[in-house]
């Protein structure tokens, strides 16, 4: 009833315009059963006056907790139809045409609060008070949507464009229209690409988001759209045909190739690898003491199938030949992403991985069978497995074989560990080695810290995921529901379940995460469980017990036994 009688004072309201639109066929559950109640007739007879009331109110409820569960059917039954209806805003049309000044004059609820969205003017007054966001988009009035629709994702969905189409009442004039413009491509972000609205987001500009956990061991291979995004700065608009790949430092000279010369003059090698951030589990550290960066849960990390050419192949078709081994120890790779000075991204990693025959980088030109998308580096780039994120350059640009580490910020004075004891006043950073290989790794995706299960089930599945870098194989994962007290050994899988297992990798090229599960009784006595797991590696390399012999001025390495702590709640009925 309280659902109900909410849903009765959203529809109070009425839009301003008399243009209308169909319904997007997205309606939440709870609607659909409030709108079933009344009878048949009751129906008929309130559908033509009520229903884009009624479309108001179920898409307040979409666009709240139900927006993210929705967003996947809005995206499928957009390509499916083809619909062109929100093509109608930011068109021209017969309506009165509106000075940026004229706008900025309605921001408040007296005076009307309008905003423009794509060169079209909306008066929005009437939809503020059932906005699901609040008061936030007050923020806009007076001025654009795009800048403050860019920080919740929510709102790329059909339904919200179409509830805003509703409210038009103008243009914005051409003058004002190509100031925006100006500003928008000022921006350096202003061209990023759209991301999923389910990601959780660390960093908008630069745009840096993980996926929650607990859809993270969902799938053996992670989604493109869900793989974590780690950007240091903005993502680079790069014209396929005209792309060219710069291979310098080898006897022979510069090297260039195309887009087309790597997917015709080498052979396509694929491979599964997971990459994983530096400052994956960061958030645990500053639990111990505040670190510099990002606050990464225990999703950086994700794992997907790549394909390109090996940079083996690259690098002898420059003239690479032992005799460069004699005085060549590194590989740079430089982006074509820049900051506004035109500092670019480097990094290198050393010459003896590149030139592996069992190394298996690749100038990596798909992900997960498609083009790279652009937030993971568009045309081309470098996938270094078993190494920390930061050495696979996006975007890549150019290779430079040498006797020195590139020289960039991201290799000389960013991603090194430190001791616990060293602070940002005595820190050195050339007194530490870059990170490459990354530590053994794991981490319990479900149940979340804090959930709560059940008495009455008895049991409680643990899931998660566990890796170690250097091309080393998890091969055992401890979980403990006591705190560590006893332990019980976990099911790996190296495929989704519906498909059988994939063989286990050649010695030192075991690239691709394990995902676990486990289903653990629930101690008879116990009110709280402290679910706790540890992985092992092929080298008999675990994780160290807790975080603080590990802790570090940048929260990097972090990998200690990953701990989460779920309440057990009584059944209700017992006495």
């Amino acid at each position: 009833m309280l659902l109900l009688r909410c849903c009765h004072s959203l529809t109070r309201f009425s839009p301003l315009n008399t243009k209308r639109y169909q319904l997007a066929p997205v309606i939440a559950s709870c609607a659909i059963r409030l709108w079933s109640s009344y009878s048949s007739e009751d129906q008929k007879s309130h559908h033509h006056a009520h229903r884009l009331r009624w479309r108001h109110a179920v898409a307040g409820l979409l666009a709240g907790t139900g927006a993210v569960l929705a967003y996947g059917l809005h995206h499928h039954q957009a390509e499916q139809s083809g619909s062109n209806e929100v093509q109608t805003i930011g068109k021209t049309s017969a309506l009165p045409i509106y000075t940026q000044e004229e706008v900025t004059s309605h921001r408040s609820i007296e005076d009307g609060v309008w905003v423009t969205y794509k060169g079209g003017v909306y008066d929005i007054t009437e939809f503020v008070a059932m906005h699901p966001g609040g008061d936030r988009i007050m923020l806009a009035a007076g001025g654009a949507l795009e800048p403050f629709w860019s920080l919740y994702a929510v709102h790329n969905q059909e339904h919200v464009l179409e509830i805003l189409s509703e409210y038009k009442v103008g243009e914005l004039s051409l003058e004002d229209q190509k100031k925006q413009q100006k500003v928008k491509s000022s921006d350096p972000f202003s061209t990023d690409p759209q991301r999923h609205p389910i990601l959780r987001i660390n960093s908008l500009k630069p745009f840096n988001a993980e996926p929650p956990p607990e859809i993270l061991s969902d799938s053996y291979i992670t989604p493109s759209a869900i793989f974590f995004k780690r950007n240091h700065l903005p993502v680079p608009q790069v014209d396929p045909d005209s792309y060219q790949l710069q291979v310098e430092g080898l006897p022979k000279g510069t090297l260039t190739l195309s887009l087309k010369d790597l997917k015709t003059r080498f052979p396509k090698h694929t491979i599964t690898a997971t990459l994983q951030c530096a400052g994956n589990r960061r958030s645990e550290m500053n639990k111990v003491k505040q670190v510099k960066g990002l606050n990464w849960g225990i999703a950086a990390i994700s794992n997907a199938t790549w394909s390109g050419a090996r940079l083996r192949d690259v690098l002898i078709a420059a003239g690479y030949s032992k005799d460069e081994a004699k005085w060549a120890r590194h590989v740079q790779f430089e982006g074509l992403d820049k900051d506004v000075t035109g500092t670019t991204y480097g990094a290198s990693i050393p010459l003896n991985k590149a030139v592996s025959e069992e190394g298996d980088v690749l100038l990596a030109y798909e992900m997960n069978g498609e083009e790279l998308p652009a937030d993971h580096g568009f045309p081309v780039r470098a996938v270094v497995p078993g190494t920390v994120g930061a050495r696979n350059v996006k975007w890549l640009g150019k290779i430079v074989v040498s006797a020195e580490e590139s020289s960039s910020h991201w290799q000389q004075n960013d991603y090194k560990g430190f001791s616990p004891g060293t602070d940002w006043d005595s820190v050195d950073f050339k007194s530490a080695p870059a990170i490459q290989e990354l530590p053994i790794q794991s981490a319990i995706t479900t149940p979340a810290d804090g959930a709560t299960v059940d008495r009455s089930a008895e049991e409680v599945t643990v899931k998660g995921y566990a890796w170690s870098g250097g091309g080393r194989e998890v091969v055992r994962v401890d979980v403990s529901v006591d705190g560590g007290k006893t332990w019980q050994v976990a099911q790996l899988r190296s495929g989704d379940k519906e498909r059988a297992p994939e063989p286990s990798p050649p010695p030192g090229q075991a690239w691709a995460w394990k995902l676990w599960e486990v289903t653990a009784a629930l101690p008879a006595e116990a009110e709280e469980l402290e679910i706790v797991c540890k992985a092992v590696d092929n080298s008999y390399n675990m994780q160290p017990d807790s975080v603080p012999p590990i802790w570090n001025l940048r929260g990097v390495l972090s990998n200690a036994w990953h701990r989460v702590k779920v309440k057990i709640r009584e059944d209700e009925s017992e006495e």
